[in-house]
């Protein structure tokens, strides 16, 4: 009887912690298809990068995040090799500080702080995005022009083993 009772109340307490949203991850999801989602405890850990093409200048911009306090996403340094629309002046905010060096700019300490990124998969703008080592275009994911959300969360083992991206 005491080993069923045990039994029992490991597998409760199994399933409980493959349910119990614990681990936090970098989620990549389509606004227009919430079953559509990737998870990246690397993007969490060690932050990511966001590369495009600008629309005016043509040149790339790489835009560094990382997680920060509460679950938010802090943009704190972007490189680029020629300003264009939408590109930060360092004196925009305090403590910022801009660099040039071989034919590219780079804004640090910008410390911007976001619940989360909302973004669409552009169609000239080659949209990427760098965890750790590997350069993923978002289009191997998304469509061009869906709109998509890059957030912190934290998920449930169980469906965190279901949508985990292995590249």
């Amino acid at each position: 009887m005491k080993k069923s009772l045990l039994l029992i109340l490991f597998f409760i307490l199994a399933g409980a912690l493959l349910l119990v949203p614990a681990k936090p991850v970098l989620v990549i999801s389509s606004r227009e298809d919430s079953n559509k989602c990737y998870y990246s405890a690397a993007g969490y850990r060690n932050g990511f990068i966001i590369s495009y093409t600008h629309s005016v200048n043509k040149g790339r911009v790489h835009d560094y995040y990382r997680s920060a306090k509460k679950d938010e996403l802090e943009l704190y340094k972007t490189q680029f090799v020629s300003y264009g629309a939408g590109i930060p002046e360092p004196y925009e905010t305090v403590g910022a500080v801009f660099t040039a060096a071989d034919g590219c700019y780079t804004i640090s300490n910008l410390h911007r702080i976001f619940p989360k990124l909302n973004m669409a998969v552009g169609l000239v703008a080659n949209h990427s995005i760098n965890i750790g080592d590997a350069e993923i275009p978002l289009s191997d994911f998304f469509p061009a022009q869906t709109g998509i959300t890059l957030e912190i969360k934290r998920v449930n083992l169980a469906d965190y083993i279901r949508r985990h991206y292995h590249g």
